[in-house]
């Protein structure tokens, strides 16, 4: 179990853990997932911590296959800039690897917008706090569990 896992559990959120063999040569984590999973890359979302001109940090949740624009994420949190966290910040702040960093069961609790294609869906893919580990949801369970907001912040 990892700490994402055990916040869904806790919650009694209803979720589906997937575990597939992680490629340590994948240089995209997500799209891995996606493949390995049999399962689009709109619905496979991935956790991207981001530094705030502020000096906060936090977390935009996006589909693997969108980028993240620093531009709506940082309006979206009330910011002026947003820049990528360092490896160092990510792995302090959410107590994960690089490449396994789950929105749920973080070190420390970040603000997190989770990009409005998300409520396309029944259920979406994140990461269960893991590399090879994924966790299946609703959206809307997710907003919940990281107390998030939905918001348009993919290019």
């Amino acid at each position: 179990m990892t700490p994402g896992i055990n916040v869904a559990k806790k919650n009694n959120i209803a979720h589906t853990v997937h575990e597939y063999s992680h490629d340590s040569s994948s240089e995209s984590y997500g799209s891995e997932a996606a493949e390995k999973l049999g399962v689009p890359e709109i619905r496979v979302f991935k956790t991207l911590v981001v530094s705030l001109d502020n000096k906060e940090l936090a977390v935009g949740v996006v589909p693997v296959s969108s980028m993240l624009s620093m531009k709506l994420i940082a309006k979206a949190v009330g910011a002026k800039k947003a820049a990528m966290a360092t490896k160092t910040d990510v792995v302090r702040s959410t107590g994960y690897v690089i490449g396994g960093v789950s929105p749920l069961g973080q070190k420390k609790r970040l603000k997190t917008i989770i990009d409005s294609s998300a409520n396309n869906f029944s259920t979406v893919y994140v990461s269960a706090g893991r590399r090879g580990l994924e966790i299946e949801l609703s959206p809307e369970d997710l907003r919940k569990l990281v107390n998030g907001v939905f918001a348009k912040i993919c290019q």
